[in-house]
This record gives C-alpha cells, sequence and structure tokens, in this order.
C-alpha cells in the first residue's frame, strides 16, 4: 500500500466519530436520534466486506431502511442511481432506544485501475401517524470508497469558467483515487475574495469534473484573467494560480 493511501485511511480513521443528529418532533415530548459508525467506509484492495453499527440514540423505537447507490458526479451534481453492486444486510431494522443495529457491507465486485464509489442511505421509517404530531424523518449518507488494486492517485486540475455572467471554479480529477477539497477562496491582485456560496460535498471523484459558483465578498468587477487560489486538499494546502477558460 502506498503512502497516500496509508494517509488517507489514517484521515478515515481519524474522521469515523459518530454522526450524531438529534430531531425534535413537533408537539411530541420525546427526541428522535441515530448515530452510525463509521462515516466513511473504505475497502482496501481486495477487501470484500465491512460493517456499519447504527445506534438509537432516541427515547422512542424507531426503523430503519438501508439502501445502497452507485455514486458520481456532474458539474455541481452528485446523482446516485440504483446498483447491485454493494449488498446490505439487513436492508431494514427495528432498533429500541439505546439498541444497536450491526449493518453488514459486502462489496460484490472489485475495482480494476479505478477508484469505484458508492453512498449507503439510512432512512427512518415514518411512525403511524399521530393527531398534532409532526415527524422529521433523517437521512444519513454514507459514502463507500473501494480501492483498486493497481497503485492510485488523484491529479486534480483547476481552471475558471464564465457561465451567464456568473464565475465558476472548475476541478477536473483525471487520476484513478478520488480527493477532498475544502476550504476553496479566490483572490484577486487587490485582494478582493470570492468564495463558494453554498458548502457542497467536498469531494472530487475520480474522473469526474466538478464546479462551484464563486461569489464575491463585494461588488467588485473582476478584470483579471487570473486569480490565486488557496484550498485545502487531503494531500496537503494548495496556492496556485488559475486562469479563466471557454466553457465547454
Amino acid at each position: 500500500m502506498n503512502l497516500l493511501t496509508s494517509c488517507r485511511l489514517m484521515a478515515a480513521a481519524r474522521a469515523a466519530a459518530a454522526i450524531f443528529i438529534v430531531l425534535l418532533t413537533s408537539l411530541s415530548a420525546g427526541a428522535q436520534a441515530l448515530s452510525v459508525l463509521p462515516v466513511n467506509v473504505l475497502f482496501s484492495p481486495g477487501q470484500k466486506a465491512t460493517s456499519l453499527t447504527v445506534t438509537n440514540k432516541g427515547t422512542s423505537e424507531t426503523a430503519i431502511q438501508i439502501r445502497a447507490f452507485a455514486w458520481s458526479q456532474k458539474g455541481d451534481e452528485d446523482p446516485l442511481t440504483k446498483t447491485d453492486m454493494v449488498l446490505l444486510s439487513p436492508p431494514l431494522a427495528k432498533l429500541a432506544p439505546g439498541a444497536t443495529q450491526v449493518i453488514r457491507v459486502i462489496l460484490r465486485q472489485q475495482p480494476m485501475s479505478r477508484e469505484d464509489t458508492y453512498r449507503i442511505l439510512i432512512d427512518q421509517i415514518p411512525p403511524p401517524a399521530e393527531p398534532g404530531v409532526v415527524h422529521i424523518m433523517l437521512r444519513l449518507s454514507i459514502p463507500i470508497f473501494a480501492l483498486p488494486a493497481t497503485r492510485a492517485f488523484p491529479d486534480v486540475q483547476f481552471h475558471l469558467e464564465r457561465d451567464a455572467g456568473q464565475i465558476y471554479l472548475v476541478a477536473i480529477n483525471p487520476g484513478n483515487l478520488h480527493e477532498v477539497v475544502r476550504d476553496i477562496v479566490l483572490t484577486t491582485s487587490d485582494g478582493h475574495k470570492l468564495k463558494p456560496d453554498s458548502s457542497p460535498l467536498p469531494y472530487i471523484l475520480s474522473g469526474a469534473t466538478r464546479r462551484w459558483h464563486m461569489v464575491a465578498q463585494d461588488s467588485v468587477p473582476l478584470q483579471s484573467e487570473t486569480l490565486q487560489l488557496t484550498a485545502h486538499l487531503d494531500a496537503g494546502p494548495i496556492d496556485e494560480q488559475v486562469r479563466f477558460v471557454a466553457a465547454h
């Protein structure tokens, strides 16, 4: 296993703290809460099975549905499509307050030359309707990264595009491993800042292109064709110039 992959394994382990989300129900005295551990699933080369643990930290019984989807990227979207390449057992479960459920995750197909990516959706199933009570159901989305047998590295390249008067930072990853990009900032030569207008998923998947809509922190016209990009990647911080190119 190469050094980059080892670093990613350690980063995933450090990130494997439980997701703990509490949802209060309107006009209801109780609270619903689920936690899941780990929050990322990483299959090493040749690994076929692993597990998740879901815990009901609420005060009432809850039922959940567990499904797997293939995960891809297009521009600023992350479409999920049905897949039978990941098997989950059990697909349905009931959890009493304080109870845990182990979810078995089986990878049916090993990736060859490029990392495969999936997502597990864990949905609370609504309880029977009660007069005067509105239940807010929880959905957890857990990423799955399956490493190929070959050496895997991301290769993220950035540029800028103008589209309908708006500015977009575009990232292309022809590498065979995903990358994570956080804390994106564009800076003009005179110090004006542009940042993403939302907080999208930070992943750039293998072979994917994604873009972020960048918004100036003040209303200043941008005349320059080059801006300074700073961000934090899993591979380390970046500080580089990016140029505008014609949109494809």
